[in-house]
């Protein structure tokens, strides 16, 4: 979980304790806490003199930790203050800190805050245990916010419409935050139940702590305290967003002229809460242009495809609902069963979404004209849309456990997939977790195929077991060779696997050894049959991993094993190392490197060969406004019967950006890969004053190594040149009613 990763520790501190080494952390509350109503809503300014929080604060006990130990106790106290009226809920939040010329804060942009202080809350505010609202604001007031899924688990791609702000004090900071009912689900009542948890983070010690207390194995839907609203009534979302694009890009045609391709566009979105647990989106011409480039990565002699994230902000939000039990666990194939960046080039979209008692639903429509975007007309594609149609559901069986199903279909000229199934995740208890789903498809009309009508079936089964001292998992797949699944990332099929991993923690002790917190050995054990590639493969891995304050972590391993492609068996055998540490406030280093035995996967002569790959960054931070970081990736692969190399990839991409305030920014991306002989360079500027109002300009170029001959261009020789520029200009407001 991202929580429990996330890399923000910048110094050690000897102010961190152990109150009882392997004592159980305190239980949630058996009684609901009650917020204040007031009559006078505070202002968001980061100061705690408002009357909302005259009266007595939340009865919140001890805060332990839970990232990177459980149990811990720090010296910084936290107080926290909850009240209400008929239009938001407020918090305030009262962080005393022994050294406050400690805290690190930033002005940046929303979402990455993950490297200061922060603290914040997760809100389920349906009270059903199966999703939540995270919080999180740093001492400067700038926000990140998540929606926790049982299945999708935490996803900072949605923004909310809040408000926050931040203060630095003699004793620490102060933190307020205004939630507005329309920007959260709940069913309304005279006594509104909500689940609440608070967090905070103390950068320079590397601790996270939370009220309640988080046990290993359990995530907060187990942990909520009861929070109580008397006579709260919901207000529906009801917003507009229309948008207006521009670009003008160009295509050089000879090293003396260029094709100009120059487009304006309008478009609306909508929102509508039907009820104040069920809203209807909708988009109509919408603007689904990248406003982040996708870094360059490794493509080169890759077995599966290159995973790329979703940024486009209507299939963002409410994207936790699709994804199916266990998805993107462990070592499975299939990473999502929906990925909507398979949805290209979109017209319309709609998303219905919402829960009717125990049961969260989920419908999401789109008709994308990328397949129909050829030049050849005799293509059976060409003019053509490809329409999408998903539908969800789920029903809560307890808190943190779910059962759900799952239909989707794509159709374009006359080809047709199907795909049904259902899935579970079930925790029998607080230490054990288990999840699995089972899918058919169908597939009609596919002409691109030598089968055009086949069926599949394709299933995954996983469990889990963890504890403060050992944890263990097993998972089981399988799928035919005939399943397919348009609107899933699924690196293969045609074969069946399973694998088995385990670990034992220690904990040195931290008198003697104040630097280390916690040691992992483990192992994992992958075996199976692959019918597409014709063999078997098997996989062995054992390791060790470490803990050092600073949010250190170094980790090194040894893999044995073999696998098949094209009727072959190779040896897959390597050595990994991975390391990372917040050397300073405002530098965190990381890297790793892995060599030993690869294989050459084509399709007709594939050989054994030996790699080395690696790949070191760093994040420069030296003022609370400008971050810099670099990432460097290099591989090497080499023959192994000759040692003749076969081909040498570095890739390199950096990231500028300064914060003028929390709503200007200007960010440059550099990128360089050396296999394409390509640089791309990007540059934005952005004003965002708040989720949906926003105004972005941004120009972009990408330069190659080729040369003129004509008629045509040869690629890899001559000098760089600029292939293809382009301007880019977008506006959009949020307007509610």
């Amino acid at each position: 979980m991202l929580l429990s990763a996330a890399p923000l520790a910048a110094q050690a501190d000897p102010s961190v304790k152990r109150v009882v080494e392997a004592t159980p952390v305190e239980p949630s509350p058996a009684q609901p806490m009650a917020a204040t109503r007031v009559t006078k809503p505070p202002i968001i300014d980061g100061r705690l003199d408002d009357d909302a929080w005259t009266g007595a604060p939340l009865p919140t006990g001890a805060w332990r930790s839970y990232n990177p130990l459980y149990g811990d106790q720090i010296q910084q106290q936290t107080t926290v203050w909850a009240a209400y009226d008929s239009q938001a809920l407020y918090f305030a939040f009262r962080c005393d800190d022994p050294d406050p010329s400690g805290i690190k804060t930033s002005i940046t942009k929303r979402d990455n805050i993950w490297a200061d202080d922060w603290v914040g809350l997760s809100l389920d505010a349906l009270g059903t245990g199966q999703s939540s609202y995270h919080l999180m604001v740093n001492p400067s007031g700038i926000q990140l916010d998540m929606i926790n899924t049982i299945s999708g688990s935490e996803d900072t791609s949605p923004d909310w419409i809040w408000e926050s702000a931040g203060h630095i004090t003699e004793r620490g900071y102060v933190v307020e935050i205004k939630l507005p009912l329309q920007s959260i689900r709940f069913s309304s009542g005279d006594n509104v139940r909500m689940g609440i948890l608070f967090w905070r983070r103390v950068s320079r010690l590397g601790v996270s702590v939370s009220w309640p207390a988080l046990q290993p194995g359990k995530w907060v839907f187990e942990t909520h305290a009861g929070l109580l609203f008397k006579g709260l009534d919901a207000v529906p979302t009801r917003e507009v967003i229309p948008s207006a694009t521009y670009s003008r890009n160009q295509d050089r045609s000879t090293p003396s002229t260029w094709t100009t391709d120059a487009t304006g566009d309008v478009g609306l979105s909508g929102k509508w809460g039907i009820t104040s647990t069920m809203t209807l989106d909708a988009t109509v011409n919408p603007d689904f242009s990248q406003v982040e480039s996708d870094a360059f990565q490794v493509q080169v002699n890759q077995r599966y495809p290159v995973f790329f994230s979703e940024k486009r902000p209507f299939f963002m939000e409410g994207a936790g609902i699709f994804n199916l039990a266990g998805n993107g666990q462990g070592d499975a194939s299939m990473l999502y069963g929906v990925h909507t960046r398979n949805i290209v080039d979109p017209i319309v979209g709609a998303k219905f979404t919402g829960t009717a008692g125990p049961v969260t639903f989920g419908t999401l429509t789109a008709l994308d004209q990328a397949p129909g975007h050829t030049e050849d007309e005799t293509d059976p594609l060409h003019g053509k849309d490809k329409l999408f149609q998903i539908g969800r559901a789920q029903i809560a069986l307890k808190k943190g456990s779910y059962a759900g199903g799952i239909f989707t279909l794509t159709e374009i000229a006359g080809r047709t997939n199907i795909v049904s199934g259902a899935d579970l995740n079930f925790k029998p208890s607080d230490s054990q977790k288990l999840t699995a789903f089972v899918l058919g498809s169908s597939t009609t009309g596919d002409t691109s195929q030598p089968d055009p009508d086949r069926s599949g079936v394709g299933m995954q089964a996983n469990y889990f077991y963890e504890t403060n001292k050992a944890s263990f998992g097993a998972q089981f797949e399988h799928y035919d060779r005939g399943f397919v699944m348009d609107t899933a990332f699924l690196n293969r099929v045609g074969f069946t696997a399973g694998w088995l991993y385990g670990d034992l923690n220690f904990y040195p002790n931290k008198d003697r050894y104040p630097w280390l917190r916690k040691i992992s050995l483990f192992e994992f054990l992958q075996g199976g049959e692959d019918r597409v590639a014709d063999g078997n493969e098997y996989t062995s891995v054992a390791g060790i991993r470490l803990n050092f304050t600073r949010q250190g972590f170094y980790r090194i391993d040894q893999s044995f094993g073999t696998e098949p492609w094209a009727g072959q068996q190779f040896d897959k055998g390597r050595t990994r190392m991975f390391g990372q540490v917040q050397l300073f406030r405002w530098l965190r280093p990381y890297g790793n490197v892995s060599w030993g035995a690869a294989t050459y996967y084509d399709d007709t002569d594939p050989f054994q060969g030996r790699s080395v790959d690696g790949s070191a960054g760093v994040t420069f931070q030296p003022n609370g406004r400008f971050t810099e970081d670099v990432d460097y990736t290099r591989t090497a692969f080499d023959r192994e019967t000759t040692g003749e190399r076969v081909y040498t990839v570095n890739i390199l991409n950096t990231r500028s950006t300064f914060q003028f305030s929390k709503e200007f920014s200007i960010r440059a991306i550099v990128q360089y890969d050396s296999q394409e002989q390509q640089v791309l360079t990007d540059f934005l500027g952005s004003y965002e004053l708040r989720p949906g109002t926003v105004v972005y300009a941004g120009y972009g170029s990408l330069y190659q190594k080729r040369a003129y001959q004509d008629p045509e261009w040869i690629d890899g020789q001559g000098d760089y040149l600029t292939r293809r520029r382009g301007l880019f200009l977008k506006a959009s407001y949020l307007h509610r009613f």
